[in-house]
């Protein structure tokens, strides 16, 4: 058995005997339905209100699972639950999806900008996929409209920025839709998701990632400009690490092994410049100058950022045999297993103080629910299976 082949059973028995078992015990609500997130370390429900990102998120983690590894009737159960409730709940009078709900399906926050709505996209095409449901298509490809409709104005009318002072735009809108195109591909006409990944990644590759320091920027100017402002100097290493593998899917989809190194180099970059030395991890935030950031939680170790690095790390040397993702990924393994895993109980820590111990001993919150742990398994699992019968 060779480390890929070893490494391979691990991220696989953790998705399937602890993980799922997690949120399939736990977070189900079947009286009201949809999911509880809110969950404390053994699984008990502290908060009953339903985010809208999360149960979207956990629809498509389900019906993702149902579709390409086994189609198991108690995962098509689950994500049916999330999906009615939703279709039921889930959007305003014009098609607009909330950012949450009570337990009962009444709308608590207003549906202030898209990702809401590209998550349902997302949640809503593979239901599709999963169930046939004709209804799930339509749900589907009207929020990704909506995605595409908003995307130059994400948050509308609930955009707190003066108009015409500093217009910025975020990393967040052109990565997501590069991932979420990839998701719509089977519902989309002929020719429109080539047409949309041109310009995502044109765009990513362009406006956001900056050659002289060859780090991903968090916003820029409309023109892809930098400013000199907090917001202009962000930089959020798990954002643009989660990019790229994006970035390189769509790459080894066209044999583009020029964009895929050149993420791969972004990657690789980033991790050199976010890494903590002293006390190892990844920070959260930084300022690509060096000074002080505005949020408090910059030097925080979070859960999502690791994992989605692991992917990247993964893809990166399965497309390239570069040895420094090997390395890398190496590094980054042993300190997420290390830190985020918890040996006592099912599901994963998601955030950690600069020193990395247990910052909030939550499984799921308002931002942590069923999807990147389980996503980013099964995405590892999945690489690591390929590298173990080529190696």
């Amino acid at each position: 058995m060779n480390q890929f082949d070893s490494l391979a059973k691990l991220y696989k028995t953790t998705l399937l005997d602890n993980v799922l078992p997690f949120w399939s015990q736990y977070s189900v609500d079947w009286e009201s339905g949809g999911y509880f997130t809110c969950l404390d370390r053994e699984g008990n429900v502290y908060d009953t209100d339903k985010f809208i990102w999360l149960q979207n998120r956990q629809v498509w983690t389900y019906s993702m699972l149902y579709n390409r590894l086994s189609q198991k009737l108690a995962w098509l159960d689950i994500a049916r639950n999330g999906a009615e409730f939703l279709a039921k709940h889930g959007r305003d009078d014009k098609g607009n999806w909330y950012f949450a709900l009570d337990q009962f399906g009444q709308p608590l926050v207003q549906p202030y900008n898209i990702f809401a709505d590209c998550f349902a996209a997302m949640a809503f095409s593979q239901y599709a996929l999963a169930s046939g449901e004709e209804e799930a298509k339509e749900i589907a490809l009207q929020a990704y409209n909506n995605v595409l409709r908003r995307q130059s104005n994400p948050k509308g009318k609930y955009n707190k920025a003066y108009p015409g002072t500093r217009s910025l735009k975020s990393l967040a809108v052109p990565m997501i839709l590069a991932n979420l195109s990839l998701e719509m591909d089977w519902l989309l006409q002929n020719g429109q998701l080539e047409k949309i990944l041109d310009q995502t990644v044109q765009e990513i590759m362009e406006d956001f990632y900056d050659p002289d320091t060859g780090l991903m920027y968090e916003n820029v100017t409309t023109d892809g400009k930098h400013l000199d402002c907090f917001d202009g100097r962000l930089i959020n290493p798990g954002h643009g690490i989660e990019a790229m593998w994006f970035v390189m899917d769509i790459a080894s989809r066209r044999d583009n092994l020029k964009l895929v190194n050149q993420a791969v180099d972004v990657v690789l970059n980033i991790l050199d410049f976010g890494w903590d030395r002293e006390y190892q991890g990844i920070y959260y935030f930084m300022d690509a100058q060096g000074h002080p950031t505005h949020q408090l939680e910059w030097d925080q170790k979070l859960w999502w950022v690791h994992l989605e690095t692991l992917v990247a790390l993964l893809m990166g040397f399965n497309l390239t045999g570069r040895q420094e993702c090997l390395e890398w990924f190496q590094k980054v393994h042993n300190y997420t297993w290390d830190h985020f895993a918890d040996s006592k109980y099912n599901e994963w820590f998601g955030y950690l103080n600069r020193r990395g111990e247990v910052l909030l001993n939550l499984k799921g919150g308002k931002w942590k629910g069923c999807f990147h742990v389980p996503r980013s398994l099964y995405l590892c699992w999945q690489q690591l299976e390929t590298l173990a019968l080529v190696i």
